[in-house]
């Protein structure tokens, strides 16, 4: 199986959508266009097989002194398949200057083991904080 990666997206944004649909992502969807225009606005690695889409890495950055990795999402049947891991190294490859890369995710043995794997360490692990505002609906 040959991967093929790009640094654009598919012309085809039902590809897209259907890959964060597939991994379960689905409050991305609700809202198509806001996706499509926020990943439009990120700096983004895609993953292919043949033509079809199956991984994507998005970033947000300065260029100079942070990296925010968003996404990384892999098609549920190419998952444990080294692509996570390569679409991570090509980002990180390049941003070679920027220090500070940082990430949020969910807190699960397997996404521990992953990105721990890759490199990253955990808040706690470097004795600093992170925090989140997530506004409530009223």
């Amino acid at each position: 199986m040959k991967i093929v990666f790009q640094d654009h997206l598919p012309s085809d944004s039902n590809q897209v959508l259907a890959l964060y649909e597939g991994v379960g992502w689905s409050a991305y969807t609700k809202e198509p266009e806001r996706l499509l225009k926020g990943l439009a606005q990120s700096q983004v690695i895609t993953a292919y097989v043949e033509e079809q889409l199956v991984g994507l890495i998005r970033c947000i950055t300065d260029g100079q002194t942070i990296l925010y990795i968003q996404d990384l999402l892999v098609a549920p049947e190419f998952q444990r398949q080294k692509i996570g891991q390569r679409l991570l190294k090509k980002m990180l490859a390049n941003h070679p200057s920027i220090r500070q890369k940082v990430l949020i995710t969910d807190n699960t043995e397997k996404t521990r083991r992953f990105y721990e794997a890759c490199g990253f360490s955990s808040v706690e692990e470097q004795q600093i904080a992170a925090f989140i505002y997530l506004p409530t609906s009223e």
